[in-house]
């Protein structure tokens, strides 16, 4: 256990996009965001948000109401997303990548009276709402590519209809403001309520204290908007520092990342000299470390600006901070949050890293490993993670049953098993359950299978992580087919793909006679895991 900060008192009135807004009101000419079309200063910023939060008050969308945010990363989404706040209205920001079923369950299960939405995405959420009892009374296009339809309408003309609200909600420092959906091992996605409050403990506790952002910093996060990692990487932390921020729409591949490290896409130049401005602080995760550091065009060193590289949203293996040290002498600051506590809550420092761990807790923030009868174990023991600090979630929309599973008097169940060591660092060990953490991104395994039962010769299905190569958990299924029939590895993975999220299909595919299952009938994934470990 750790000593906590002390926390002081925001008082009875907090708007966190009003604070954000104060915070940079000196700045008005200083670059807030940039996207691939263009730039955003901090003055413009401020006045697109107060027009978003008077459009949507014209739309009678009220208090603690929510509105949908589907949009890739561009200079709309801050506005979207503050602006919202700002008039005391919840958004909540879905990720990208996810089907028209999964948007169809987040519209009926947050009742979003609005979309904003990007226009690529358009498509998707046509058939999304199509396919369920929604509340929609309007659809915000932002980068429109093809007509639009009555219930919709352009970003930009949404905007300039609108005289900037003079005042934010009178929001409190507990008040809903804004949602981010949480996967679970089983069932459907949980609506995560976080505070007004929340967003500021992390940046004041993380982003300053530890990480030390600076006003003349140049952010990139490979972790979009809609990820809490992304969130407080690419918006929270750097406003909260008058930093400025690059925005990526694209996938971040190591091409696309690559370009903006070197200041060569989104026409990202010095107005005085006109040359490249190149990111001096870098949020990636250790997938896509590996895939950099793998790729034929890794860039010198000398090609670079970083100062500050940070990594979460899976265990960074040692070796990857060590090649990239070597490489590009700059750490990787290793950290992990999730989406209940809004960002990281336990890390290394950019001054102290200990590759291998997850570092120490974060000040303010409390930690604990408990035992299955629910007491500390001693340093060295595996137990499960539990969390007290200021920017846990207030509950899961909906969920009671959840709420008391995850949230427990103070105390956050993270779901993680971790081991303390003799230094006061910690070392992951492992998920409490069987959710897999692929790129970063959570995949339940019941879902997987499930979808691959479907097929119509599948007969069963188990899907666990592997590690691969670079120490990093790739999903493996193994499958038995029925009599008689005969399936491809490439055909299942095509099935899969087509009917769930992309990132959700297994990397490998075992054709076994059968799967070990207790006397009950139930699955073995241990066994399959030993079975995985054994293997030549």
């Amino acid at each position: 256990m750790t000593t906590t900060t002390q926390i002081p008192s925001l008082g009875e009135r907090f708007n966190f996009t009003q604070h954000l807004l104060v915070c940079n009101a000196q700045r008005a000419s200083k670059t807030a965001f940039i996207d691939d079309q263009g730039s955003l200063s901090y003055g413009q910023l401020d006045e697109r948000v107060r027009r978003m939060a008077a459009g949507l008050r014209a739309l009678h969308i009220k208090r603690e109401e929510r509105v949908l945010l589907l949009m890739h990363d561009c200079n709309d989404w801050p506005v979207s997303f503050l602006g919202a706040m700002y008039a005391g209205i919840v958004p909540v920001a879905v990720n990208t990548l996810l089907t028209a079923d999964d948007y169809a369950y987040m519209l009926e299960h947050s009742r979003a009276q609005a979309v904003l939405v990007s226009g690529a995405l358009l498509p998707t959420l046509t058939a999304a709402m199509t396919k369920c009892d929604h509340e929609v009374q309007k659809v915000i296009v932002s980068h429109p590519v093809a007509p639009l339809h009555p219930a919709e309408v352009e970003f930009e003309a949404f905007l300039q209809s609108q005289t900037p609200a003079p005042h934010p909600a009178a929001t409190s420092p507990d008040d809903p403001g804004f949602w981010l959906y949480s996967s679970g091992s089983t069932g459907r996605p949980k609506g995560t309520v976080h505070s007004h409050a929340n967003p500021y403990w992390t940046a004041e506790l993380y982003g300053k204290a530890v990480l030390s952002l600076q006003e003349s910093d140049l952010c990139f996060s490979a972790a979009k908007l809609f990820f809490a990692y992304g969130l407080g990487n690419a918006l929270t932390f750097p406003m909260s520092v008058g930093a400025t921020v690059l925005l990526m729409a694209e996938r971040p591949t190591p091409d696309a990342t690559f370009r903006r490290w070197l200041g060569k896409a989104g026409g990202v130049t010095d107005a005085k000299e006109s040359a490249p401005v190149k990111p001096t602080v870098f949020f990636g995760a250790p997938t896509g470390f590996a895939g950099m550091l793998a790729h034929p065009q890794l860039p010198a060193r000398s090609d670079v600006a970083l100062r500050l590289v940070s990594s979460a949203g899976e265990a960074l293996p040692a070796e990857l901070g060590e090649r990239f040290k070597r490489h590009f002498g700059v750490d990787i600051v290793d950290g992990i949050g999730s989406t209940e506590m809004l960002h990281i809550f336990l890390s290394n420092r950019p001054d102290q890293v200990r590759y291998g761990t997850t570092g120490w807790p974060v000040p303010g923030y409390e930690i604990e490993l408990r035992g299955e009868d629910g007491q500390p174990v001693p340093d060295g023991e595996p137990g499960d993670l539990y969390i007290h600090g200021p920017s846990s979630a207030m509950m899961y929309w909906g969920n009671r049953t959840k709420t008391r599973e995850t949230f427990q008097g103070g105390w956050t169940k993270s779901g993680d098993k971790y081991v303390r060591n003799a230094d006061g660092t910690f070392t992951y060990s492992g998920r409490s359950d069987d959710m897999l953490k692929v790129s970063g991104i959570y995949v339940s395994p019941f879902e997987v299978e499930a979808t691959l039962v479907q097929h119509p010769n599948v007969l069963e299905a188990a899907v666990i992580g592997v590690t691969d190569i670079d120490g990093l958990t790739k999903t493996k299924a193994f499958v038995v087919l029925k009599d008689g029939t005969q399936a491809s590895e490439e055909d299942l993975k095509a099935f899969v793909k087509d009917r769930l999220a992309p990132y959700k299909y297994p990397r490998q595919i075992e054709f076994i006679a059968e799967l070990p299952k207790t006397a009950t009938g139930k699955i073995q994934r241990f066994k399959l895991r030993e079975r995985e470990v054994a293997s030549p």
